[in-house]
């Protein structure tokens, strides 16, 4: 069995290796585990795997090959489990839908605080307290045009304002393969060519001209290396709407990383906040001040925003706003702060274009960003590198 795991592993492109594998079976034949799946998926994972970039590909492929591992649902200890439980999903009309009305953002945390304290059973179907399948904006599996999302598995109709559960969310895999060389292409456009660093390169001209004047012993000449010396921030939203878009969002991380010598990245999850980070694996506790990232970087780095930008306007307008946590100022303050320090900055959209009307966060980070948004499309990825060359 652990064999054909073993192979399991290699066939998702994991590095594993016969002497890690046997480290894993020594490990069970001295009974370090239990006989639990939870126990040897850890164990495994600590033997297996060497690197952190690796991390996702393993849980996939372990989940693959024992059939899915569900983990903890970590919710507060007010809520119990039991009222969020999927009992049954409710559909309602385009005609119910538009009699259901948004409360606003101070009623919402008003009304919610109100029914953590006075709620002592599960609710089902109804309007008004935290429970599924109903119109309440509070729990999961139902539905309202402005809710807080409580114990469901992922975004349905994208209208929470904000998520009560802690998420974790995985990197971008800038190893992934590109079939095409479309994006690099694009990318191309924006491009300074400089010689940098040690003299290593061969200049060939100049070795025959001075050999040639040194009578014809020979004398070899090096320069330095041409690089492309454009500097590059990369910004990009990760985990909620965003995993529809993981798979085109790598390909552009692993052609920008490839094209770029000078590229720095960041992770932030719908609006810039107060703080990103570099590993999504220690969000929560290797975070790096949104002001460290502006005073680190000059002028000189052009500024690349990759997102959906599909959240609730609070995210954006209002302190308190983010999904996950209670941020002091507003997500479009921060956002006016980088586009001060970089003045040649652009967003990336992944969302098809023809949707962009029909969502008002998207409208507003347009405003913001004076309208340099780009689909991520061929066409787009040369008018934003166009722009940023300029």
């Amino acid at each position: 069995m652990l064999i054909d795991f073993f192979f399991a592993l290699r066939s998702a492109k994991l590095p594993v290796t016969i002497p890690e594998y046997l480290s894993l079976l020594d490990a069970i034949k001295h009974e370090l585990i239990g006989p639990s799946v939870d126990e040897f998926y850890h164990l495994a994972k600590m033997t297996l795997v060497k690197n952190e970039a690796h991390f996702d590909k393993f849980d996939r492929a372990f989940s693959t090959y024992f059939g899915g591992v569900t983990g903890q649902i970590d919710l507060t200890k007010e809520i119990p489990l039991e009222w969020l439980r999927k009992h049954f999903e409710r559909e309602l009309s385009p005609e119910e839908r538009a009699k259901i009305e948004a409360m606003g953002w101070d009623k919402l945390m008003d009304r919610l605080k109100q029914l953590l304290e006075e709620q002592k059973e599960r609710h089902e179907g109804g309007n008004k307290w935290i429970g599924t399948g109903g119109t309440s904006p509070f729990g999961a599996y139902g539905y309202n045009p402005e809710g807080i999302r409580i114990g469901q598995d992922r975004s349905r109709n994208r209208t929470a304002v904000k998520v009560w559960d802690k998420r974790e969310f995985k990197d971008y895999d800038d190893s992934i393969e590109i079939n095409t060389r479309t994006i690099k292409v694009a990318l191309r456009r924006l491009r300074k060519f400089a010689r940098q660093g040690a003299a290593e390169v061969l200049d060939l001209d100049d070795t025959i001209h001075s050999t040639a004047a040194n009578a014809g012993m020979l004398d070899i000449k090096l320069i330095p290396e041409r690089h492309n010396a454009v500097k590059v921030l990369l910004l990009m939203d990760v985990g909620g709407t965003m995993d529809d878009h993981v798979h085109r969002v790598e390909e552009l991380f692993s052609a920008a990383k490839s094209e770029f010598k000078h590229l720095d990245f960041y992770y932030f999850h719908n609006c810039v906040y107060d703080f990103m980070w570099k590993n999504n694996h220690r969000r929560y506790t290797e975070k790096i001040p949104t002001w460290d990232i502006i005073r680190k970087y000059n002028k000189d780095y052009k500024l690349i925003f990759v997102g959906d930008a599909t959240m609730s306007p609070y995210e954006i307008l209002q302190p308190h706003g983010s999904v996950e946590y209670n941020n002091e100022e507003p997500g479009a303050e921060w956002i006016q702060r980088l586009l001060n320090a970089f003045p040649h900055h652009v967003w990336i959209n992944p969302e098809p274009q023809g949707v962009w009307s029909y969502r008002q966060s998207i409208a507003i980070i347009q405003q913001l960003m004076g309208g340099r948004m780009f689909p991520l499309s061929l066409q787009g990825l040369e008018g934003a590198m166009r722009l940023l060359s300029k």
